[in-house]
């Protein structure tokens, strides 16, 4: 399959697709959204919202969550702020989302059953790294996003002049609604 994709790559270039696509590193809209990498977000997001490329930061992950407030998540949208102009932030988390209910037990035994052994699964537990804190879904989308809205909000490096909003977005008809 990568093969497939290398291989379009290099026509998408030779033939001069990405053209229509060209922007600059700023944010047009001075926006980002932190979401999640669900599969059915990655066109209707945009086109629910009628955002095209160049008009804002996407950033996103599994659950769409920030679960530390020094990871890589709100180091971009610190980035964002300070480095690309952006001065609004949505949190948006979605219906059916496959983080929710996730269980760090039943990931730790499927990594065992794939052939991580569990002398590095108990040298990540040595080196502090909480396994089942770390590898944890949510209950509530709902919950799920207020808490990064207010860990964002919080955060001692954000200025308090960025506008944080969350949402919950619907999988199958992409309608937005406001936490």
């Amino acid at each position: 399959m990568i093969d497939e994709i290398l291989n379009y790559n290099r026509e998408f270039v030779a033939s001069g697709g990405y053209k229509r696509f060209a922007t600059s590193k700023y944010p047009d809209k001075r926006i980002a959204i932190v979401t999640c990498m669900d599969t059915r977000l990655v066109e209707l997001l945009p086109a629910a919202l009628g955002i095209r490329n160049g008009d804002v930061k996407m950033i996103k992950n599994a659950g769409g969550t920030i679960t530390n407030p020094f990871d890589s998540t709100m180091r971009s949208l610190l980035v964002a702020v300070y480095e690309l102009g952006v001065n609004e932030v949505m949190v948006i988390g979605h219906t059916g989302c496959g983080v929710q209910g996730m269980d760090a037990d039943e990931m730790l035994a499927i990594m065992r059953s794939r052939g991580i052994d569990d002398e590095h699964i108990s040298l990540m537990r040595h080196c502090g790294i909480d396994l089942n804190g770390w590898l944890h879904g949510f209950n509530d989308t709902a919950d799920a996003v207020a808490e990064t809205v207010d860990l964002i909000r919080n955060h001692p490096l954000m200025a308090r002049d960025v506008r944080v909003n969350g949402y919950i977005m619907d999988s199958e008809t992409g309608a937005l609604e406001a936490l």
